[in-house]
């Protein structure tokens, strides 16, 4: 990317002249090139514009993985207005609350949440209009996507986007407390693009599979912003199963980078696949590189992945609230795959005890991030934007460690530190212990309240094979000191967790609060 370019519009309209009949985007049997993606987003553009959208108006995108989000997300940003995606998997009352919140105009969504969405418009007065794909011809109160485009000229109104004006308003999980828009500028995700795509050594003949949904940080900037920035081309799939197609996707389309979350890498890395096609798929596999992100990689997943598919896998770190990426393990030269990797090119990071103290090197503290990348604050929320923002940098509330080399280690949330008769738990060093031991498939540990010992650590674990709460415990006894060990083992199928993969800890805290009282 030049150095002139200001905004995600010129980004991408720097491309264009270079690329135009270059295809950009693929879903499934549909190609779009550079040239038609300029054109869709520019009438869609004037479409809005023409139902009233001007610049810093909020445009909500209720929207799967489709070339409709990428057209829609370009379009809301040449008419100076923020983007506000919504996470495909809340239910109409989690998804009211972010339009309300956002203040947004404009809802576009797929036909099948049509009914959702009229619900949402006869309730907000905010909310004007309802943009749907396809058209619900029995509501006046919609109005039809594909309408909107091939009614309307090519948007060519000059718009003023300033770098610090905010392109997107990204809501947080929620994991632990209300979802918070974060609000990213232009030049937070300008500045977090070109890092990344320097980092991996990105080009225009690389192909990123995008199967992690668009709505959410990671995918939005490693998957459609990063490759759009260098003519890259983009493989959009709505979910990673069946995973068959996906892989026949990687082969067809010659994916070169694979981004995705550890519980894939894990599926993978168990998944029993013939010898005849594990040989092809080290010869013929056009995959270069892959990277897992939005939660921790576990050590042994990371090794049996290498092993099975001998193709780098990049474990890194990052928060919405950072654009979202701050490390990556280097492509080239040393890798400490227990790590998330160093800080991206712009950015820097300390670790400050309780006091706000620095620590040294190997000390465990509070994670803060400094770089372009990191948010203006947070939507209309104030008290929240001063307490995560001090003096220049970004309190992320991970607890970590950074050793001699800058490698940063995530040791789990600040909120999470179990502290257990004065000692600090940490619940990620047990995790990191459980997840060698051969027959657990996933860990999770949480603390809580026991009567008489005050805080103690709990281990949910999902299992492969015979394996008892005895057997478990005597291997930590084995591997860590007492006062670390669990008081107790919950076996379960599986473990709850959001759309990215993180496993979801308040849930688990739930189910054992009271337990020991």
């Amino acid at each position: 990317m030049a150095e002139q370019i200001s905004n995600l519009v010129e980004m991408v309209d720097s491309v264009v002249p270079h690329f135009s009949q270059r295809v950009c985007l693929i879903f499934g049997a549909k190609k779009i090139t550079y040239g038609e993606l300029s054109t869709y987003s520019k009438k869609l553009a004037q479409g809005l514009y023409t139902l009233g959208v001007r610049q810093n108006d909020k445009v909500a995108l209720w929207l799967s993985n489709c070339p409709e989000f990428v057209y829609s997300f370009f379009a809301v940003l040449r008419l100076g207005a923020t983007v506000v995606p919504i996470n495909t998997m809340f239910k109409r009352e989690e998804a009211k609350f972010v339009v309300e919140d956002s203040g947004a105009k404009i809802l576009i969504c797929p036909i099948e949440k049509a009914d959702d969405c009229q619900n949402i418009l006869s309730r907000l007065d905010i909310l004007e209009y309802v943009v749907c794909n396809p058209f619900p011809h029995k509501n006046p109160s919609f109005r039809d996507f594909y309408s909107l485009i091939q009614d309307a000229p090519e948007f060519s109104s000059s718009v003023n986007i300033a770098q610090d004006s905010i392109a997107e308003l990204v809501y947080t999980s929620g994991t632990t407390g209300r979802p918070k828009g974060a609000c990213l500028s232009h030049k937070n995700l300008l500045s977090n693009t070109k890092d990344c795509a320097e980092s991996i050594k990105a080009t225009k003949r690389d192909c990123f599979l995008c199967v992690l949904p668009l709505f959410h940080s990671f995918a939005s900037t490693v998957c459609m912003l990063l490759p759009l920035s260098v003519g890259a081309r983009i493989v959009i799939m709505r979910a990673v199963r069946p995973f068959k197609r996906v892989i026949r996707s990687i082969f067809k389309r010659k994916v070169t980078v694979f981004t995705g979350v550890p519980s894939l890498y894990s599926i993978l890395s168990e998944a029993k696949f013939p010898r005849f096609a594990l040989f092809a798929s080290y010869v013929m596999n056009p995959i270069r590189l892959c990277i897992s992100g939005a939660a921790a990689l576990p050590y042994n997943v990371w090794k049996k992945f290498e092993k099975k598919f001998r193709r780098p896998l990049l474990q890194g770190y990052g928060l919405t609230e950072a654009s979202p990426v701050v490390s990556l393990n280097p492509l080239r030269g040393k890798r400490k795959p227990e790590s998330v990797g160093v800080c991206i090119p712009s950015m820097s990071a300390k670790i400050i005890d309780s006091d706000g103290r620095q620590l040294k090197e190997g000390e465990v503290g509070e994670l803060l991030v400094q770089g372009p990348n990191v948010m203006k604050s947070y939507h209309h929320a104030e008290e929240e934007t001063k307490k995560v923002l001090r003096d220049g940098w970004l309190y992320t509330g991970d607890l970590a460690k950074i050793d001699e080399d800058g490698f940063i280690y995530i040791m789990g949330r600040l909120k999470e530190m179990i502290n257990v008769r004065g000692m600090n738990v940490y619940p990620r060093e047990i995790e990191d212990v459980l997840y060698r031991h051969p027959q657990v498939r996933e860990a999770a540990v949480v603390g809580t309240t026991h009567r008489h010992r005050g805080e103690v650590p709990v281990a949910f674990l999902v299992k492969e094979g015979e394996l008892s709460s005895k057997d478990v415990i005597d291997y930590l006894r084995v591997n860590v000191a007492a006062y670390k060990v669990p008081l107790k083992i919950v076996f379960k199928e599986t473990l709850p967790k959001n759309p990215t993969g993180k496993i979801l800890k308040r849930e688990l805290q739930k189910e054992v609060e009271g337990a020991f009282k």
